[in-house]
């Protein structure tokens, strides 16, 4: 198979642990607030631990595989980080979505559905994801891309635990929060 379908179909395996994550909504029919705090710090520790584990880690370790171990590695994975939060910044600002908390935002935010400002939202954030995945497929490094789309599906399943778990606490369905969410 091609490193670029492999990529692809890693991507959305990594994907749809997103909507795996968002099924615990789906088998309660009312979430009480202690059940939605644990889940939700649950899902935080999982999300943080898989991002420094199977993200900035290997990434600080193929850097210093290539130029030697030492600062520049880490400066190299900080700029990466860096520019992607730059780029996610600048799509935050070009592209229509909705915050809980913030309200709508971006132009002709205040046309669209609210689903599909949140769906929006999501795709931002999901984006960098599937690039990084392409990426490390793209490089010839099989192990290595599956390892990536790994981590990031790891991460995704809490998180669609914990867009779920908001999308019911505003009043969303338990199956609208689960398709919104996956």
């Amino acid at each position: 198979m091609s490193p670029v379908l492999l990529g692809f179909v890693a991507s959305l395996l990594a994907g749809l642990l997103t909507a795996a994550g968002a099924v615990p909504v789906l088998l309660q029919r009312r979430i009480s607030p202690g059940f939605s705090d644990t889940m939700l710090g649950f899902a935080a520790g999982v999300m943080l631990a898989a991002s420094f584990f199977s993200l900035l880690l290997p990434a600080i370790e193929w850097a210093a595989l290539r130029h030697g171990a030492g600062l520049i590695p880490a400066l190299m994975v900080s700029a990466g980080v860096l520019a992607g939060g730059f780029a996610v910044g600048f799509l935050n600002e070009i592209v229509p979505h909705e915050h809980f908390f913030q309200g709508r935002e971006g132009p002709s935010a205040s046309e669209l559905d609210r689903v599909w400002l949140f769906v929006l939202a999501i795709t931002i954030h999901n984006l960098p994801e599937g690039m990084a995945v392409g990426v490390g497929f793209g490089g010839g490094d099989i192990a290595g891309g599956t390892m990536l789309a790994l981590g990031i599906g790891l991460q995704n399943a809490p998180e669609g635990l914990a867009v779920a778990l908001a999308l019911r606490a505003v009043g969303y369905s338990p199956a609208k929060a689960f398709v919104v969410a996956g």
